[in-house]
């Protein structure tokens, strides 16, 4: 584990800013928030969750699936998933063992009720310890901007997924591979100053999952949904200018955006194609 992910997810408890409400640690998808009235907390926790839903519905598992939630932080995203989709179960992985003890504390309740439906395990990104082939869905919400190998995560994101399973992947990546798009966003951005957020093309994580084997692989932006919302829920503690409000800067100059991205494990039930499509605008 990188040092800094160790700081950040451990003693300085990210989860615990007041940026992030109700134990998510996302940046919110906020299409079905009405941005022209007064933000709450409540406003915020449903932008959270609406990330997630909008993982899952792109991930679209089948009925009673099995789902790997790869960098699960306090396990937010894990409840969503059981709640609302219906899931046979559902593994919460994280990195940080801070984390997972969080996680386990927040959930003892459903852990205790569901045990067969829940459950956290510790691991990498680039080595999961869980079985070939174990799970219909793999996603990850706002956690690959860390992960220090790509390819590792594609390879091992095939190999945990069972035929015709899916992976889809939520976060922020640099729009393309321009020479000093790091230097750019190191100077706008403390996270990637301290080297928290790695800064790569998104087309890094496209043709990753396409080099591993898996197809249909889909490159989507959902920036306007994302930044315009986080910028407005920040400005209640920052003011413009400050670092944090960069992250809208970098969106608005064509250095940043967010993105949502599929690929499929080949076989029964897979996608078609294996060409990975180009980012959106």
């Amino acid at each position: 584990m990188r040092p800094v992910v160790r700081e950040t997810y451990g003693p300085a408890d990210l989860s615990g800013q007041r940026s992030f409400a109700g134990g998510f640690i996302n940046f919110g998808y906020w299409r079905a928030v009405d941005l022209g009235l007064p933000l709450s907390e409540v406003e915020r926790i449903r932008s959270q969750e609406d990330l997630y839903r909008r993982v899952l519905d792109a991930a679209g598992s089948p009925p009673g699936p099995k789902v790997l939630e790869v960098g699960c932080g306090l396990g937010m995203g894990c409840a969503v998933t059981l709640r609302e989709h219906g899931s046979a179960a559902v593994t919460g992985m994280d990195i940080h063992p801070e984390q997972l003890r969080r996680a386990r504390d927040a959930h003892a309740e459903l852990l205790r009720q569901e045990p067969a439906r829940l459950r956290f395990v510790q691991g990498a990104a680039e080595s999961m310890p869980v079985e070939d082939g174990e799970f219909d869905a793999v996603i990850s919400v706002e956690a690959a901007q860390h992960f220090p190998d790509l390819g590792a995560f594609a390879a091992e994101t095939w190999r945990v997924l069972r035929p015709g399973g899916r992976v889809a992947v939520a976060s922020f990546f640099t729009v393309d591979d321009a020479p000093g798009r790091p230097e750019e966003l190191a100077r706008l951005l403390d996270s990637y100053a301290s080297g928290l957020d790695i800064a790569r093309p998104v087309r890094a994580l496209a043709d990753a999952f396409a080099e591993a084997g898996l197809t249909g692989v889909r490159v989507e932006s959902i920036g306007p949904q994302v930044w315009p919302g986080w910028d407005l829920w920040l400005s209640r503690w920052w003011a413009p200018g400050t670092w944090p409000r960069n992250f809208l800067r970098a969106y608005e100059q064509g250095i940043l955006d967010y993105y949502l991205v599929t690929a499929d494990r080949p076989g029964r039930n897979a996608g078609a194609g294996t060409a990975a499509a180009a980012p959106g605008p």
